[in-house]
């Protein structure tokens, strides 16, 4: 495992799992949870999250930039032009380059749309930045936006925020086989075992954020996902063995008394 280095946009990062930092009780707690998930990077909704207004808990005293990734994320952007607006904003203030592009198609499904991300996928590649891209589970559109530049590619599992897990394998299946750069699932986890799926099918990460924070422990849930993640990638490399049509004794046939 001390050779199975996880490197997206040229950053190798320690952990395989990223976390959110939305949705916790309040800036302590979503320190904790980092602390207990391992993680070595974590998504900021530049729009939502406060890493500014000093007179307010900032972000930043309770999760050091110079000690954890921060990656700035268009949570709550439907277009792309608000998406490109915020990024650019999000380099001028932190000079944060690798990003984290969403775009929403509507409210109510918060699925991505598909043709405002490309635009801004193209966009932000000539602009220099190193973009991980929340994207649907379309294999076709998936190499699309890797045919552009995007430095990883995160289809959702499900809709946001839902729990559902992963819907459909075989989709992910494809774009991991076809991808030359990470996959790392977003959107849809629920809980551990999720992401030990997403791992297993040959995810190189698996970002969190509802699962931990909605969780009625969430320091404790984000310690099971960390070894989740592990357990899943470790299951990966191992090889499974292969799925048999009838029944194959485990003691040899040979030598029987």
């Amino acid at each position: 495992m001390k050779k199975d280095i996880f490197k997206v946009g040229g950053l190798i990062l320690k952990s395989r799992l990223i976390v959110g930092t939305g949705k916790y009780k309040n800036f302590k707690e979503t320190a904790e949870a980092v602390k207990a998930s391992g993680a070595s990077m974590v998504t900021v909704a530049v729009r939502r999250i406060n890493i500014l207004d000093k007179k307010k808990p900032l972000l930043t005293d309770f999760l050091n930039p110079k000690t954890i990734k921060y990656l700035p994320n268009t949570a709550g952007c439907f277009n792309a032009s608000e998406s490109l607006r915020t990024l650019r904003l999000a380099r001028e203030i932190g000079g944060w380059t690798m990003v984290k592009l969403e775009v929403l198609g509507d409210k109510k499904t918060l699925y991505p749309d598909m043709l405002e991300t490309l635009k801004a996928t193209k966009i932000l590649v000539k602009e220099g930045f190193k973009v991980l891209v929340y994207c649907s589970d379309d294999p076709i559109l998936a190499k699309k936006l890797e045919h552009l530049g995007a430095s990883a590619i995160m289809p959702l599992a499900s809709p946001i925020g839902s729990g559902q897990g992963i819907q459909n394998k075989i989709n992910l299946s494809l774009i991991i086989k076809n991808a030359k750069v990470p996959i790392i699932v977003d959107a849809g986890i629920g809980t551990a075992s999720d992401s030990t799926i997403a791992m297993e099918l040959g995810c190189d990460g698996v970002l969190v954020n509802s699962a931990i924070a909605k969780a009625k422990k969430p320091v404790l849930m984000a310690e099971s996902f960390k070894n989740a993640v592990i357990s899943g990638r470790q299951s990966f490399l191992s090889g499974r063995m292969p799925k048999l049509f009838y029944a194959d004794a485990s003691s040899p046939k040979k030598g029987l008394i």
